[in-house]
Protein backbone atom coordinates (compact mmCIF):
# COMPACT_ATOMS: atom_id res chain seq x y z
CA UNK A 1 0.00 0.00 0.00
CA UNK A 2 3.05 1.98 0.24
CA UNK A 3 3.32 4.76 -2.88
CA UNK A 4 7.07 4.60 -2.64
CA UNK A 5 10.31 4.04 -0.14
CA UNK A 6 10.59 7.84 0.80
CA UNK A 7 6.33 7.90 1.47
CA UNK A 8 4.12 7.50 3.77
CA UNK A 9 1.32 5.22 2.70
CA UNK A 10 -2.30 6.73 1.69
CA UNK A 11 -3.70 5.52 5.09
CA UNK A 12 -0.89 7.05 7.44
CA UNK A 13 -1.16 10.38 5.40
CA UNK A 14 -4.97 10.66 5.65
CA UNK A 15 -5.01 9.72 9.22
CA UNK A 16 -2.25 12.26 9.72
CA UNK A 17 -4.22 15.22 8.11
CA UNK A 18 -7.62 14.41 9.35
CA UNK A 19 -6.20 14.09 12.73
CA UNK A 20 -4.42 17.41 12.32
CA UNK A 21 -7.59 19.00 11.39
CA UNK A 22 -9.60 17.93 13.49
CA UNK A 23 -7.08 18.95 16.50
CA UNK A 24 -6.97 22.07 15.00
CA UNK A 25 -10.71 22.57 14.93
CA UNK A 26 -11.15 21.33 18.04
CA UNK A 27 -8.72 23.65 19.88
CA UNK A 28 -10.33 26.61 18.25
CA UNK A 29 -13.97 25.86 18.82
CA UNK A 30 -13.16 24.84 22.81
CA UNK A 31 -14.65 27.33 25.34
CA UNK A 32 -12.18 28.19 27.86
CA UNK A 33 -14.80 28.94 30.01
CA UNK A 34 -16.56 25.81 29.92
CA UNK A 35 -17.27 25.01 33.85
CA UNK A 36 -18.41 28.55 34.32
CA UNK A 37 -21.00 28.13 31.41
CA UNK A 38 -21.75 25.21 32.75
CA UNK A 39 -22.11 26.29 36.05
CA UNK A 40 -24.41 28.72 35.04
CA UNK A 41 -27.21 27.36 34.18
CA UNK A 42 -26.39 26.61 30.89
CA UNK A 43 -26.96 23.21 28.97
CA UNK A 44 -24.09 22.65 26.97
CA UNK A 45 -26.19 20.82 24.55
CA UNK A 46 -27.47 24.16 23.22
CA UNK A 47 -23.79 25.64 22.63
CA UNK A 48 -23.11 24.72 18.91
CA UNK A 49 -19.30 25.23 20.27
CA UNK A 50 -19.23 22.56 23.23
CA UNK A 51 -21.17 20.20 21.02
CA UNK A 52 -18.72 20.17 18.36
CA UNK A 53 -15.75 20.12 20.28
CA UNK A 54 -16.66 17.53 22.39
CA UNK A 55 -17.81 15.41 19.11
CA UNK A 56 -14.37 16.34 17.52
CA UNK A 57 -12.53 15.47 21.09
CA UNK A 58 -13.96 11.63 20.49
CA UNK A 59 -13.35 11.87 17.02
CA UNK A 60 -9.23 12.54 17.75
CA UNK A 61 -9.42 9.44 20.17
CA UNK A 62 -11.47 7.08 17.73
CA UNK A 63 -8.89 7.92 15.02
CA UNK A 64 -5.08 7.87 17.72
CA UNK A 65 -6.47 4.05 18.27
CA UNK A 66 -7.29 3.48 14.45
CA UNK A 67 -4.22 4.98 13.77
CA UNK A 68 -2.23 3.09 16.37
CA UNK A 69 -3.56 0.10 15.22
CA UNK A 70 -2.60 0.98 11.72
CA UNK A 71 0.68 1.91 13.33
CA UNK A 72 1.23 -1.45 13.95
CA UNK A 73 0.21 -3.51 11.01
CA UNK A 74 0.80 -0.85 8.18
CA UNK A 75 4.04 -1.03 5.14
CA UNK A 76 7.34 0.43 6.66
CA UNK A 77 7.68 3.92 7.66
CA UNK A 78 10.17 6.01 5.55
CA UNK A 79 13.34 6.20 7.10
CA UNK A 80 15.03 9.61 6.63
CA UNK A 81 19.02 10.18 7.02
CA UNK A 82 19.52 12.67 10.13
CA UNK A 83 21.66 12.72 12.94
CA UNK A 84 21.20 11.38 15.62
CA UNK A 85 20.34 14.01 17.89
CA UNK A 86 17.38 14.92 15.63
CA UNK A 87 16.29 11.80 14.86
CA UNK A 88 15.84 11.29 19.04
CA UNK A 89 14.18 14.43 19.02
CA UNK A 90 11.90 13.51 16.66
CA UNK A 91 11.06 10.18 18.22
CA UNK A 92 10.35 12.35 21.32
CA UNK A 93 7.75 14.38 20.05
CA UNK A 94 6.43 11.75 18.03
CA UNK A 95 5.74 10.09 21.39
CA UNK A 96 4.68 13.36 23.03
CA UNK A 97 2.02 14.11 20.18
CA UNK A 98 0.78 10.63 20.28
CA UNK A 99 0.37 10.38 24.02
CA UNK A 100 -1.35 14.05 23.99
CA UNK A 101 -3.76 12.73 21.04
CA UNK A 102 -4.74 10.12 23.86
CA UNK A 103 -4.69 11.90 26.97
CA UNK A 104 -6.68 15.08 26.02
CA UNK A 105 -9.55 12.98 25.72
CA UNK A 106 -9.08 11.21 28.91
CA UNK A 107 -8.86 14.30 30.55
CA UNK A 108 -11.81 15.61 28.83
CA UNK A 109 -13.59 12.95 30.46
CA UNK A 110 -12.10 12.96 33.86
CA UNK A 111 -13.19 16.92 33.99
CA UNK A 112 -16.35 15.99 32.93
CA UNK A 113 -17.36 12.85 35.18
CA UNK A 114 -15.74 14.71 38.34
CA UNK A 115 -17.40 18.06 37.86
CA UNK A 116 -20.72 16.00 37.11
CA UNK A 117 -21.05 17.70 33.45
CA UNK A 118 -22.82 16.11 30.53
CA UNK A 119 -20.77 14.68 27.42
CA UNK A 120 -22.96 16.28 24.35
CA UNK A 121 -22.38 15.25 21.06
CA UNK A 122 -23.64 15.91 17.58
CA UNK A 123 -26.97 14.45 16.74
CA UNK A 124 -28.42 15.01 19.96
CA UNK A 125 -26.44 12.28 21.42
CA UNK A 126 -25.65 12.98 25.42
CA UNK A 127 -24.25 11.03 28.54
CA UNK A 128 -25.00 12.98 31.57
CA UNK A 129 -23.43 10.78 34.45
CA UNK A 130 -19.89 8.90 34.28
CA UNK A 131 -20.01 7.21 37.50
CA UNK A 132 -16.96 5.34 37.01
CA UNK A 133 -15.15 8.74 36.63
CA UNK A 134 -17.13 10.81 39.35
CA UNK A 135 -16.65 8.14 42.17
CA UNK A 136 -13.31 6.87 41.29
CA UNK A 137 -9.85 7.67 42.89
CA UNK A 138 -8.76 10.06 40.15
CA UNK A 139 -11.38 12.33 40.23
CA UNK A 140 -10.63 14.65 43.00
CA UNK A 141 -6.20 14.17 42.09
CA UNK A 142 -6.90 17.46 40.17
CA UNK A 143 -8.74 20.06 38.51
CA UNK A 144 -9.09 18.10 35.17
CA UNK A 145 -10.88 20.94 33.03
CA UNK A 146 -7.42 22.86 33.92
CA UNK A 147 -5.02 20.14 33.35
CA UNK A 148 -7.27 19.71 29.92
CA UNK A 149 -7.02 23.10 29.04
CA UNK A 150 -3.29 23.10 29.53
CA UNK A 151 -2.89 19.70 27.40
CA UNK A 152 -4.99 21.40 24.59
CA UNK A 153 -2.09 24.29 24.67
CA UNK A 154 0.53 21.82 24.45
CA UNK A 155 -0.64 20.05 21.88
CA UNK A 156 -1.19 22.95 19.68
CA UNK A 157 2.50 24.53 20.40
CA UNK A 158 4.14 20.67 20.09
CA UNK A 159 2.50 20.42 16.69
CA UNK A 160 3.53 24.08 15.34
CA UNK A 161 6.82 23.07 16.54
CA UNK A 162 6.54 19.87 14.81
CA UNK A 163 5.27 21.49 11.68
CA UNK A 164 8.02 24.15 11.26
CA UNK A 165 11.03 21.58 12.01
CA UNK A 166 8.70 19.92 8.70
CA UNK A 167 9.45 23.08 7.14
CA UNK A 168 12.93 23.36 7.96
CA UNK A 169 13.56 19.73 6.78
CA UNK A 170 12.37 21.17 3.51
CA UNK A 171 13.96 24.50 2.90
CA UNK A 172 17.10 24.34 4.64
CA UNK A 173 17.94 20.79 4.78
CA UNK A 174 16.00 19.59 1.16
CA UNK A 175 15.52 16.45 2.58
CA UNK A 176 11.99 14.54 2.19
CA UNK A 177 10.59 14.64 5.60
CA UNK A 178 8.02 17.25 5.01
CA UNK A 179 7.59 15.48 1.46
CA UNK A 180 6.73 12.14 2.78
CA UNK A 181 3.65 12.99 4.38
CA UNK A 182 1.98 15.04 2.20
CA UNK A 183 -0.90 13.79 0.22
Amino acid sequence: MRNSPDQYDKLSKAFHWITAGIVVTAFVLGPGDFGRIVDGGVDPATRNDIVWHESLGVAVFVLTLLRLIWAAVRPGAPRHQMSAWMFGLSRLVHFVLWALLLLLPISALLALGSESHPLTLLGGMRINVFPFVGNSYFSNLADWGEIHKLLGDVIIWLAGIHALAAIYHHIRLKDKVLVSMLP
